[in-house]
């Protein structure tokens, strides 16, 4: 563990239970359903997360004090393999915004289902989404699609920095909306990566 790991007092009792080692996968996590309140559970279970920096935005406010300014940072992070969390933080400084921004990210951690829905593939390979998925934030709507080996991501920029961290190597995308809004395109990319886990496909019923 990090050094600030080893420091690190639990203020929840999923906390005190990664801690204590008596959960030592993520997967035990949300197979709970439970939310994680702490970012150190994360750096615990999931060690080497990437971040990534998809933007940041000078945000100014008129107040009776005068114009207030503020950095926004909107931030994606992921370990290349199944696991993806965005972050949004507004503060003073640059630097600040972005360390909170990686905080919340993590907070926001979600698990990705990947797999072969292409019927031109059918590999079994997790190297795709297993079927069609949509996700939406604001204006901006992302539909996922199913690709064979090799395609490669077909998206735009934004939504290719989300979906390699996820671990997604092919698949197709359509996009409606601004997509102009990069903060609103990552959050729909991310929000239909999370919708890989609203349907449970065939090959994981429990009989």
């Amino acid at each position: 563990m990090s050094q600030d790991l080893n420091e690190w007092t639990p203020r929840t009792r999923l906390g005190v239970e990664v801690q204590e080692g008596r959960i030592t996968s993520i997967d035990e996590i949300f197979q709970r359903g439970a939310r994680i309140q702490e970012y150190e559970i994360v750096d615990s279970l999931l060690p080497g997360l990437i971040d990534e920096v998809i933007e940041i935005n000078l945000v100014q406010k008129m107040s009776s004090a005068g114009r207030k300014r503020r950095f926004q940072a909107t931030i994606v992070v992921g370990n290349k393999d199944s696991y993806i969390g965005i972050g949004q933080a507004k503060l003073k400084e640059i630097g600040p915004a972005i360390r909170h921004g990686i905080t919340l990210a993590k907070l926001n951690i979600a698990p990705v289902r990947r797999g072969c829905g292409s019927w031109e593939c059918r590999c079994d390979a997790s190297h795709s989404v297993p079927f069609k998925t949509i996700g939406r934030t604001g204006s901006v709507k992302v539909q996922l699609m199913p690709a064979p080996k090799g395609t490669g991501l077909v998206a735009g920029n934004v939504a290719k920095k989300v979906l390699e961290l996820a671990g997604i190597k092919d698949v197709y995308s359509k996009t409606h909306g601004d997509t102009r809004t990069t903060s609103n395109y990552a959050k729909a990319t991310f929000e239909a990566l999370k919708a890989t886990y609203n349907v449970v496909p065939p090959t994981e019923w429990k009989m």
